[in-house]
């Protein structure tokens, strides 16, 4: 089989208003993950891993953050004609207006898929957390001669609702797509399962192009509630089972497949948790599908003395006799003595204070933590959001550090 032509289209636009206060000052897919990375990384790596050089990264809200990060960390190669890695704000060609939704964002830049003539086009997420060989969706497209694929895999009857919900038959062509349904209705195999989408498809060029063309405009914006109904009618779309995809280096330990849509702070903290331990949910070093981020040219870190366990240390961090439990600690974090952290993430260029104390705390870049502070009540400390976390979950927002503060 020829090897088909692969033009991607991240869809980084995300507001993340569930986020909040991670994302008062950034988009969704540049808040910083684990110890160094942000969460686009997931899939640029995944694309990348899968040879699949040709990506254009769709943004709108808050996106300084995001674009300076793309820019320090994803220059691909120029030399190599199809190789780039573009961020593309909304260019209002056709009026005022921005991305409206996910089909809206692309109809806009329907002029880039043109100038490539790719023979299919992989519209991703950018909010998710897993490792998946694209290739292997895009050969499951052209075996079954489809024109749009939806990756998918099963989940949670009660977690389905904030998904579409897909009903395919037993050939895997999909009958029926619910977006977000209140009452999602479960596998005919599993009663407290339903099939979920991922966010993520291949569509075949020209009905891709034919479909977005053929959208009303400020009434039909989103390929979940209204460009795939629509095309299950008149198409052939398929399900792609994401269990079975097959990415080198996973460890039989590891939760098989992995993936988490992490736009909650309930489900961003408990995919922090999954990385941690000898044998974890989430292993994040896979040297046979790594996940790449900006080259850190800091310094490495230094423990002076205190007791740590079953953390995660970013580079550059320095600890001076504080006890670390069940925690992520991002760069350049300096933990001052008598310190007490337990399963907390805290983000780069912070201070904990001299006998702090926090616990289940979010800490986002930039702070100073006062000496002998507590911190761990299930409350935002910024009073212009809500005033508790229903998961106990106490998140401190970004401090201010002069012109890194939008980074």
């Amino acid at each position: 089989m020829a090897i088909p032509k692969v033009l991607a289209v991240v869809l980084a636009g995300g507001e993340g208003t569930r986020l909040l206060p991670l994302t008062a000052e950034r988009s969704k897919p540049a808040v910083p993950f684990g110890g160094r990375y942000r969460i686009v990384d997931f899939v640029l790596s995944n694309l990348v891993n899968s040879e699949i050089h040709s990506i254009y990264l769709l943004v709108q809200y808050k996106s300084q953050s995001l674009i300076e990060h793309v820019r320090r960390a994803w220059s691909v190669s120029h030399l190599i004609a199809g190789h780039f890695v573009t961020v593309v704000p909304p260019q209002m060609r056709d009026g005022p207006d921005w991305f409206q939704s996910t089909a809206d964002a692309v109809h806009q830049n329907l002029g880039l898929i043109d100038h490539h003539r790719p023979d299919v086009v992989a519209v991703f997420g950018s909010d998710h957390v897993y490792r998946m060989d694209i290739n292997q969706m895009v050969r499951f497209h052209l075996d079954q001669n489809a024109d749009v694929t939806i990756a998918a895999l099963p989940m949670p009857l009660e977690q389905c609702s904030a998904f579409g919900v897909i009903r395919p038959d037993h050939a895997g062509r999909v009958m029926e797509f619910q977006e977000k349904p209140a009452r999602p209705k479960p596998m005919p195999s599993d009663p407290h399962r339903a099939l979920a989408s991922m966010g993520n498809y291949i569509f075949s060029t020209e009905v891709l192009i034919d479909a977005l063309r053929a959208i009303q405009p400020r009434s039909e914006q989103d390929f979940g509630r209204d460009v795939l109904p629509r095309l299950i009618r008149t198409h052939r779309v398929y399900v792609y089972d994401f269990t079975l995809n097959q990415v080198p280096g996973i460890k039989p330990y590891e939760e098989q497949p992995y993936w988490r849509d992490v736009g909650t702070i309930e489900a961003y903290y408990a995919a922090h948790m999954d990385m941690l331990g000898l044998e974890p949910r989430f292993e994040i070093f896979n040297p046979s599908w790594p996940i790449y981020s900006d080259n850190y040219l800091g310094p490495d870190t230094r423990i002076i003395d205190g007791e740590i366990r079953n953390s995660i240390l970013g580079a550059g961090t320095i600890i001076q006799g504080a006890r670390i439990n069940r925690s992520v600690i991002r760069r350049e974090v300096v933990v001052e003595p008598d310190a007490d952290i337990d399963e907390c993430i805290i983000m780069d260029y912070t201070i904990i204070g001299r006998g702090s104390k926090l616990r289940r705390t979010i800490v986002d870049r930039y702070n100073i933590i006062p000496p002998n502070t507590i911190i761990g009540v299930g409350r935002y400390l910024d009073k212009n959001h809500r005033p508790e976390n229903p998961s106990r979950i106490t998140i401190v927002p970004k401090g201010k550090r002069g012109l890194d503060l939008v980074y």
